[in-house]
């Protein structure tokens, strides 16, 4: 039970940062949308990508490399220097820490794989716990604390990263998302350049001016959150449209391709 609820509460936060990096770049506060629980943390199975399934599938397949040579029908003689590999490693598994702290003081280097720099050095204290056996017990307190906070911290930052590119991608393909139009009964106040088409339907309609040029980001509890064509990152504006009385929202498909 508590395992459990240590990963929904994983599955929280990698989606809480994965929303936040993406809805900051179109200036807008995640928490303020009212997303709920399981909306937020279903965002955190974007970092399950074909990379990481093959990197988890190679640890798994790591630990039961002697197991798995055996079943190849690899000689024992063979076997008997991977297991003697795998205990050197643990051995030097200080080895690993060290580079993982080394990479940490190249950060502006490896930029966007930061993540990984914390990720090392949590592999080192996990291979140096198998040694438990000659480690006091505050000792491996200690590791497993510090390994917890920088998988944490390792998580986080990969789910920002996945945020910030699915949010550059949006804004790039912006034309293919959901067109929106607005029909309202006065005229609306959409500063900003790129801005919406602006057409007035005049006097004898009841909603007399009508905003087009305009693609759906979110729509949460009638609030329109939208952004004109041709939106850019450093000053695009976006609109947050009230659905009342006083509008029309009508929603279109967006641009494809041409086939």
């Amino acid at each position: 039970m508590a395992a459990g609820s240590v990963f929904s509460a994983l599955m929280f936060y990698a989606g809480a940062m994965y929303n936040n990096a993406f809805y900051s770049y179109f200036r807008l506060q995640s928490f303020s949308l009212g997303l709920s629980f399981t909306e937020i943390a279903l965002k955190s199975l974007q970092l399950i990508t074909i990379p990481v399934l093959i990197v988890l599938t190679l640890a798994v397949i790591a630990l039961r490399v002697p197991q798995v040579l055996a079943s190849l029908g690899i000689p024992e003689q063979a076997t008997r220097r991977v297991r003697r590999a795998g205990r050197a490693l643990v051995r030097r598994h200080l080895l690993l820490v060290v580079a993982g702290v080394g990479l940490m003081a190249l950060w502006p280097y490896i930029s966007p794989y930061g993540w990984t720099a914390p990720l090392v050095v949590v592999c080192g204290l996990l291979l140096g716990l198998t040694e438990g056996a000659e480690q006091p017990a505050w000792q491996r307190g200690t590791s497993v604390a510090t390994a917890a906070l920088l998988l944490v911290w390792a998580v986080g930052m990969a789910a920002s990263q996945q945020g910030r590119r699915a949010a550059e991608g949006t804004a790039e393909q912006l034309v293919r998302r959901t067109a929106v139009v607005v029909l309202s009964t006065d005229r609306m106040s959409m500063s900003g350049s790129p801005g919406p088409l602006v057409e007035d339907l005049g006097e004898a309609q009841h909603y007399r001016y009508r905003y087009s040029g305009l693609r759906l980001l979110v729509e949460r509890d009638k609030r329109y959150y939208v952004l004109p064509l041709g939106w850019q990152h450093g000053t695009g504006p976006t609109y947050v449209i009230d659905d009342d009385d006083s509008v029309r929202i009508e929603l279109y498909p967006g641009t494809r391709p041409s086939p």
